[in-house]
């Protein structure tokens, strides 16, 4: 327990923690003490002087160490000659803080005025204008007229590019180095930087392509002033002209909270239009951090290809129909499919839509389906972190495993606050066949063979057993590592134990395995049942999590079942674009209805296709990896004639004369409470409530956290695992795979890998990330791509079963020999390891 320290700010007493800055300290009970280069999830650098203030400290006898009194009784202060910076002095027991005194109005008039001597003062147009700290610091506390000339003034070329999403104006940058501090300390991208001395100093970006960071849009919200801009709010719109609604990302599991920035515009015929998407503060999630896909992905809802009306198969071709008369046919042919039918969902869907196609399902006596190649979310369900996990809480006497994962392409700010929790003493683990970003801050790096997932944790495992169980021939080379050794000492001795398991070169099957070596490593350490200790799937989709919970279930054969089934349903997902090789499925299922937003390869080959709303449209709730459900808000009017899924599925079943609710998202919660497992305490009034976040953001001192806002909309309710509900979990044995596979002669072993910027059918559509996806889909060991005559970079022809295709490939030293990574979503037919054919073209053309 940290020692407390009582202090007087302004004539008002107050308590903080030992080691609370004044500026901090101040902020806790109202006073905002100005500041430019300070922010509270940054270490402290007292360049910018804003933040002066007048410190005294209570006179102690030199002799008795006793404080020395007034007549009063009270201490006798003596103030120090000069102002102290507030962003850097740390409060003392019975200090006394005066924020608002001539001393220090005159010291802010001067800094103001000084910084404004090198400012092009172009508020009526600066993109900042309206939340702009300067500005406001300028109107409240700047002097009424400058001493120095106007002419003065350095000029730069303005909206200078830093990369493809953001843009510098030289002349409106104070040097407050929140920007390059931020990419340096937070991210560990230290990507821009100061270039050139005195006036003529400037940022500048050190990578190719420029600003190569996942993070590079959280620099425009805690720069001070309108220096950075991001490519699609620029000159979009005044602040004062938004409004906001509360969202959660829909791109990733980790379920980061976001407010949607919208405004009426003339050239959309008055209706409202997503100007930014913006952080909103929640630090058991994100922080006040999101990624760059989660704040320019959005762009997909505004796409000219959403479908806008109900179609259906006439003479060969779709056509518009009316709701009813889709609807009508949908009925008939459904009833007629009946214990034939199956339903295949995602994890896109948010849980009421999944919920109601569960339900539907079980009516029709079907199958609901998840369409995911990752299993485990039922032991997730059981062992997942206990309720009240916070990574933020993570630090020295806790241990954190990741197996099979990059997890900065699955899930950027889980790898962004694991990587936190390492710097802050956390033991990081990290298991993986290839080198990743991660590697640079494990304490110990495990080097596995792609196979040998769920062998490598149950080695960990043996190492801790005085029971010795009986492992695979190649576990013995694992068991020889040092370094596994020491992983196992340390999950031995740490207090909390999290482990993260990915889909990193695995399928459904190997999934399954991991899952379960990850549950009995945790179950064994007596690490289940308790805040900060747990399992959390990196799951591909944002409520994949949410999926199983609602009874959504995986399968190894999904293209077997989709050919027998006599009514398919397939609902935010294309398996076609995925393998083409399930068009043959879908051709063989009876009768086919996709709902999507997008007219799909597989929507191409319906009988009926539906029009879907997209995550701005509509309300619902997303359960992350984490299983904290979380609330997202209707932010635009839904495009044409289009409907939320759970509405949808609702009007089918209501012709099959099931009653579901298809009016309300807070009804189906209420549902969920009473038929789901775990979320009994589950209602969208709950997921509204907020708690009090430290440091505290989002008020009207932009200058203090940035322009992130505030969370009045919710925090979400961390689900308890069963574990922590009294239950024992109840696990079926899964033995590690006997050999590790091989491909056949003459063929490569082909890994699926995730990226950031997939081609993925939702950031296709996101016009101002096209830049950013992926060029090359295949990646390969130099010695590999020596024998096929491949040097560096180029087109490779790549064979896999039948399905051929001429994709650019990479030579990577990291990549091991005999492996091809292959990016998922590109196109290529691989969702678990396979035998793979690749060919250089220009060895093919010689």
């Amino acid at each position: 327990m940290s020692e407390n320290i009582t202090l007087t700010i302004d004539g008002r007493k107050i308590t903080v923690p030992a080691g609370t800055l004044i500026v901090d300290a101040a902020k806790m009970v109202g006073i905002d003490i100005p500041v430019f280069c300070y922010h509270p999830k940054m270490e402290p650098v007292g360049m910018c002087r804003m933040c002066l203030v007048e410190v005294g400290y209570p006179v102690r006898d030199r002799e008795s160490g006793e404080f020395v009194l007034e007549e009063d009784g009270s201490p006798k202060i003596q103030f120090a000659q000069n102002l102290a910076t507030g962003c850097t002095e740390e409060v003392a027991e019975g200090m006394v803080v005066n924020t608002a005194t001539d001393p220090v109005d005159r010291a802010r008039k001067d800094v103001l005025e000084f910084i404004l001597t090198s400012h092009p003062l172009d508020c009526p147009v600066c993109d900042k204008g309206g939340e702009c700290p300067l500005q406001n610091l300028t109107m409240d506390s700047g002097p009424a007229e400058s001493r120095f000339l106007y002419d003065e003034k350095i000029k730069f070329d303005k909206h200078v590019p830093l990369g493809d999403l953001i843009f510098l104006d030289r002349e409106r940058c104070i040097q407050c180095a929140r920007c390059t501090r931020f990419q340096s300390e937070i991210v560990g991208d230290p990507v821009i930087g100061f270039y050139n001395r005195g006036r003529r100093l400037e940022i500048v970006t050190f990578s190719e392509p420029g600003f190569d960071s996942y993070f590079s849009g959280n620099t425009t919200d805690i720069c001070p002033v309108g220096a950075l801009t991001t490519a699609d709010f620029r000159f979009g719109a005044r602040p004062w002209e938004l409004n906001s609604a509360a969202s959660i990302c829909p791109h990733c599991p980790v379920g980061c909270n976001l407010t949607l920035n919208t405004r009426r515009e003339a050239k959309t015929g008055g209706k409202d239009v997503i100007k930014r998407v913006m952080p909103r503060q929640n630090e058991w999630v994100n922080e006040i951090w999101i990624c760059d896909k989660g704040r320019f992905g959005y762009h997909f809802t505004e796409s000219e290809e959403r479908i806008t009306r109900p179609l259906m198969r006439k003479d060969g071709k779709l056509k518009p129909v009316s709701w009813n008369t889709a609807l009508k046919r949908i009925a008939q042919e459904f009833e007629q499919a009946r214990d034939d039918f199956v339903s295949l969902g995602s994890g896109r869907l948010s849980n009421e839509d999944l919920f109601n196609l569960r339900k539907l399902s079980d009516h029709l006596g079907g199958e609901a389906l998840l369409y995911s190649e990752m299993a485990g979310g039922d032991l997730v369900a059981q062992v997942g972190v206990g309720k009240g996990t916070n990574f933020t809480n993570l630090g020295a006497g806790s241990t954190i495993l990741v197996v099979a994962s990059d997890l900065e392409e699955e899930a950027p700010i889980w790898w962004l606050r694991v990587k936190q929790a390492a710097e802050r003493g956390a033991t990081l683990i990290v298991t993986n066949p290839r080198a990743t970003k991660l590697d640079r801050y494990a304490h110990h790096l495990i080097r596995y063979p792609y196979g040998a997932e769920s062998g490598t944790v149950l080695t960990i495992l043996n190492e801790l057993s005085s029971k010795r169980m009986k492992l695979p021939e190649y576990a013995q080379g694992l068991r020889r590592l040092d370094e596994l050794k020491a992983a196992a000492r340390a999950i031995k001795e740490t207090e909390n134990l999290i482990v993260l398991f990915g889909g990193e070169g695995v399928g459904y099957q190997a999934s399954q395995e991991l899952a379960s070596a990850c549950t009995q490593l945790l179950i064994a350490t007596g690490h289940v049942g308790k805040a900060n200790n747990g399992l959390i799937g990196v799951w591909s989709q944002a409520n994949t999590q949410g999926a199983w919970d609602m009874g959504m279930r995986p399968t190894a054969d999904i293209a077997n079942k989709l050919s027998r089934s006599k009514g398919l349903y397939l609902v935010g997902v294309d398996p076609i674009d995925d393998d083409p090789a399930h068009a043959d499925a879908l051709k063989a299922a009876g009768f086919v209805v996709v709902q999507d937003l997008f007219l799909t390869k597989s929507a191409q080959s319906a009988d009926v296709v539906l029009p879907a709303s997209s995550f701005a449209e509509r309300e619902g709730t997303y359960t992350s990896g984490e299983r904290r459900v979380q609330r997202f808000y209707p932010v635009v009017k839904p495009v044409g004639e289009s409907q939320a899924d759970f509405m949808i599925t609702a009007k089918i079943a209501e012709s099959l004369e099931l009653k579901l609710e298809g009016t309300s998202a807070a009804l189906v919660m209420s549902q969920i409470a009473v038929d789901v497992d775990g979320y009994a305490d589950i209602s969208y009034g709950e997921l509204a409530k907020t708690e009090v976040q430290i440091p505290i953001v989002g008020r009207s001192d932009l200058y203090y956290g940035g322009t992130g806002y505030a969370n009045h909309q919710g925090v979400g309710v961390q689900v308890a695992p069963t574990s922590q509900r009294g239950q024992t979990p109840s696990l079926e044995w899964r033995d590690p795979p006997v050999k590790l596979p091989k491909p056949k002669r003459g063929l490569l072993w082909a890994v699926p890998i995730s990226r950031l910027y997939d081609n993925g059918r939702l950031i296709q559509r996101s016009t101002l990330l096209s830049s950013r996806l992926t060029e090359d889909w295949v990646w390969m060991n130099p010695a590999d791509a020596l024998k096929i005559g491949l040097s560096g970079s180029g087109e490779v022809e790549v064979q896999v079963n039948s399905f051929t295709a001429t994709v650019l490939a990479s030579v990577d030293a990291d990549v091991p020999e005999g492996i091809v990574l292959v990016a998922r979503s590109s196109g290529i037919p691989i969702t678990e390891p396979t035998g793979i054919g690749v060919r250089s073209l220009e060895t093919v053309k010689a």
